[in-house]
């Protein structure tokens, strides 16, 4: 069979069968082996397999500009770190391998599309149609996804020119299809479509526990994140605002509640993917060692968000907030034999048996993929590009003190002195070191460098840093805004020794390579 065709319309059928099937009568099993989807509870259980049960979390994170090499000499590591972080193409395969993450999606698809095709042929009524728009949040969520991924940035200039992904819309039927990428024009239009036809119709109100579906909340984040990612400022501004409500800072996460609680690993990760927390808006689980990662542990500490970076560039520098001691729930330092790291508590680490006894199974974790903080940070950015500057100045704030014990109220000029004081990193072709700024290349323009303009992107995309550290969404922003990385090792002292490669801002490998089952399949590679 295709291997395309396996990580979609057999994953469905997977994930129905194991939903809904009972044990039937030989005679009465449907002849092409599926489940038949005839009524609201059917469709309702189907659209849980429409949620990937893979993240691209650790491989983001990898291949962003948060993580450093502390050299040959640490043994805490594995190939598919080294590779990744690299850039290289992917060789080995884990749970959080591209691999996993695009048949996790693929099959999240399917199933969207399972529900899609059966909702054409039942009876109308609202519960039909808020699972028809959560169906299609859903394929437009996953869909986004893989394209951050796993191709080049938006850029409408070339999106006509740039490879696509097959944009499948009806459950697949053929035994042997073959697929064409197409281009990003077509892509982003299916995602567009998507999203603007399910959002009225979405609203999650049949839901024990809503925050693991599309909600109307976190459709309007979704729809955000898009709009922002494809030059919408004006419709970015708009749904920002239906999502956030008239008092957005009562929808913030409450770092001052948190800093509150006994301060351990479980307590503060657990708050943070609590469904009663009103900043998160999707919660997803996936098969993960992310609570490994980046909680108090050792796994895989040669490539890490260390110290140097940390005091340098964003949690532990002085930033617009002040320093590090200003946050309500301050970021982890470690320090060992091995181990030089400085993260935030965010994502639990859950293991689930597969054997009690023999004390095996799977790493899990919980994250909030859509959160209203990143939503306001989003909408700021798009006042910044409508050059309503005193706006997202009050956006910015509302973020910082609901993070921060800092009583600055941003304006302006405040944010103009302290980036003009501020140096760039990597100013030159040989340079390593880090510094507060990067330089900005995106494919839309930009006032020069020091304008106010300019000056507000480095404070917001600082703020969406700190705010998505290790949920790897700071990928996505290298990506937008061409931010090219050096590949350095860190000497003995945690400092950079020597550079070990460069991304540059047009890099092909900006779009991560499809897996190699997919290629196979016939998928065009993407360009090396």
């Amino acid at each position: 069979m295709n291997t395309l065709l396996k990580y979609t319309y057999a994953g469905a059928i997977i994930i129905g069968a194991s939903c809904m099937v009972s044990c039937d009568d030989f005679l009465d099993t449907n002849p092409d082996n599926r489940a038949t989807i005839d009524n609201e509870k059917k469709v309702q259980n189907l659209l849980v397999g429409a949620y990937p049960d893979n993240d691209h979390i650790y491989v983001a994170e990898l291949v962003s500009d948060n993580i450093d090499d502390y050299g040959e000499g640490n043994p805490e590591t594995e190939r598919f770190c080294e590779d990744t972080w690299a850039w290289k193409d992917e060789k080995e395969q884990d749970n959080e391998s591209l691999e996993s993450f695009w048949q996790s999606s693929l099959v999240s698809i399917s199933a969207a599309n399972e529900v899609l095709k059966a909702i054409e042929g039942m009876p109308e009524s609202p519960v039909m149609q808020e699972a028809k728009g959560e169906a299609l949040m859903c394929r437009a969520y996953n869909y986004f996804m893989l394209a951050n991924m796993f191709c080049m940035p938006y850029n409408k200039a070339k999106n006509d020119s740039q490879l696509g992904l097959p944009y499948l819309t009806e459950p697949e039927t053929l035994l042997n299809p073959t697929y064409e990428r197409g281009n990003m024009t077509d892509l982003y239009n299916h995602i567009q479509a998507d999203i603007e036809e399910g959002l009225p119709l979405v609203d999650g109100s049949y839901y024990t526990v809503p925050k693991y579906h599309f909600t109307k909340r976190a459709a309007y984040a979704l729809a955000t994140r898009f709009y922002l990612f494809t030059e919408q400022w004006e419709k970015a501004v708009e749904t920002a605002t239906l999502c956030l409500g008239d008092q957005p800072a009562t929808m913030l996460r409450n770092w001052k509640a948190m800093s509150q609680m006994t301060q351990e690993f479980d307590a503060i990760t657990n708050q943070y993917i609590n469904a009663d927390e009103n900043s998160n808006l999707l919660l997803l689980t996936s098969y993960s060692t992310a609570g490994l990662f980046f909680g108090p542990y050792r796994f895989n500490s040669r490539y890490s968000h260390g110290n140097y970076l940390a005091e340098k560039e964003d949690i532990l520098a002085t930033q617009l907030w002040g320093n590090y001691t200003a946050f309500y729930v301050a970021p982890k330092v470690y320090t060992a034999t091995n181990l030089d790291k400085s993260v935030f508590w965010k994502l639990p680490r859950i293991f689930e048996y597969t054997d009690p006894v023999a004390k095996i199974g799977y790493n899990r974790t919980v994250y909030p993929t859509l959160t209203t903080d990143e939503t306001l940070l989003s909408r700021a950015e798009a006042y910044i590009m409508l050059k309503q500057y005193d706006k997202a100045c009050e956006d910015m704030t509302m973020w910082m003190h609901a993070m921060t014990k800092s009583q600055v109220v941003l304006t302006p000029k405040i944010v103009n002195e302290f980036y003009n004081n501020a140096k760039y990193s990597y100013s030159d072709k040989d340079s390593i070191e880090s510094q507060l700024k990067k330089h900005l290349n995106p494919a839309f323009a930009i006032d020069a460098e020091g304008s106010t303009q300019e000056n507000m992107l480095q404070a917001v995309l600082t703020f969406r840093r700190t705010e998505t550290m290790h949920m790897g969404l700071r990928w996505f922003d290298i990506k937008r805004y061409g931010i090219e990385i050096p590949r350095r090792v860190m000497n003995a002292k945690g400092v950079p020794e020597k550079k070990k490669g460069f991304l540059k801002k047009d890099d092909p490998r900006r779009a991560l390579q499809l897996p190699n089952k997919v290629i196979e399949a016939g998928l065009e590679k993407n360009p090396r």
